[in-house]
């Protein structure tokens, strides 16, 4: 009598299969938490970038000497904090995220430029912060 054979995987194919998908699967989760530090940086960087934004549309929307939405006066420095609704105040709170400051650099008569650098967390002095984006804007005053 002939033996029939069945096609099969053997033991040794199927410790070796579910050795790889193992390496496999633990690469991929290993690779998790870089990409959701990655995701956070960038969502804080964007959220401050839109920040500063408003706080140059704001300076560029002044007709006199002192912008109406946040407060700040062409030539003088100011700190702003802001939550991360982006409402902000002029002191830091329990929920401030960003701190924003505004400062004047020196510039030729009849021009005026601001530095506005944000940084993250608020509460951490701008040397020692996670995180930071800075806008250089030109304002044009009449």
């Amino acid at each position: 009598m002939k033996k029939q054979f069945t096609s099969a995987f053997s033991l040794v194919e199927l410790t070796l299969a579910i050795g790889i998908a193992a390496l496999c699967l633990i690469t991929v989760c290993a690779l998790v938490p870089v990409a959701m530090l990655t995701t956070r940086n960038a969502t804080s960087q964007t959220a401050a970038t839109n920040v500063m934004a408003s706080v140059i549309a704001d300076m560029r929307a002044t007709t006199g000497s002192t912008s109406p939405q946040y407060g700040i006066t062409d030539g003088t420095p100011k700190t702003l904090y802001f939550d991360g609704t982006g409402q902000f105040t002029t002191s830091l709170g329990a929920n401030s995220r960003y701190r924003v400051s505004v400062t004047f650099p020196s510039s030729p008569s009849g021009l005026s430029y601001a530095d506005i650098k944000a940084t993250w967390p608020a509460a951490a002095t701008p040397s020692n912060a996670s995180g930071s984006a800075e806008m250089f804007a030109a304002l044009k005053r009449n």
